[in-house]
């Protein structure tokens, strides 16, 4: 079953290519009425939730000294209080049942900042902390809690960008490629499954090594 959690994609066919069912809901988690709705339209059809993955998120950012307060207030919704209250609701639910799992998407930028970086950066070193927080806080329902921090992540978006800039940021990254949405999603998919029963409150970076450089190799400190 998944939730289809956004304002901006249409709703999913009702089953999926694999087989699975699945249950679209569209909604803007920054709004709490619509993360109300959602969970309970999910309880009408099913009684529990195993697993929430918060990937929803606005990506805009800033310099520091533009004008970005409406933004500001707009991730803090999406990027931040809406997670928080998903998974919430989805902790109690999995309490009930005996455990679960909760899978956030953070960022690289939790821990290095971007240039350009604000309010985003602020939103995904928040997502840490909730992730940390909750890991231990939930521990003792059999509820996990991780995080991933993607790197940069070929998607659609990146189709806009200038095919030469794309190869020169790859050259960047130690493992000189970008990131897929497969690599995101078996990172998800793994931490969601019995295999990492014994891990939580972790940040999985899937950057290519982004995290662990201090500077890229064509441009030595």
């Amino acid at each position: 079953m998944i939730l289809c959690l956004t304002d901006e994609l249409e709703p999913i066919a009702a089953t999926g290519s694999e087989g699975a069912g699945l249950l679209p809901i569209v909604a803007d988690i920054g709004r709490r009425s619509d993360i109300d709705d959602v969970f309970e339209t999910l309880l009408a059809a099913r009684s529990t939730v195993d697993l929430l993955v918060n990937n929803a998120a606005d990506l805009n950012r800033r310099k520091t000294l533009d004008e970005h307060e409406e933004l500001l207030d707009h991730q803090l919704a999406v990027n931040v209080t809406g997670p928080f209250l998903c998974s919430q609701r989805a902790a109690r639910i999995m309490r009930k049942a005996g455990g679960g799992a909760i899978v956030n998407l953070s960022s690289v930028g939790a821990t290095r900042a971007h240039h350009r970086g604000l309010p985003y950066d602020v939103t995904k070193g928040a997502i840490n902390a909730i992730t940390m927080a909750m890991a231990v806080d939930l521990g003792r329902f059999g509820i996990r809690v991780n995080a991933i921090g993607p790197g940069v992540t070929y998607t659609y978006r990146a189709d806009a960008v200038d095919p030469e800039r794309r190869r020169r940021v790859a050259e960047r990254i130690p493992l000189q490629r970008y990131g897929t949405v497969d690599d995101i999603a078996a990172a998800v998919a793994f931490l969601a499954s019995d295999d990492a029963a014994y891990i939580t409150g972790q940040i999985l970076h899937v950057d290519g090594g982004i995290t662990a450089q201090l500077s890229p190799r064509t441009e030595p400190l």
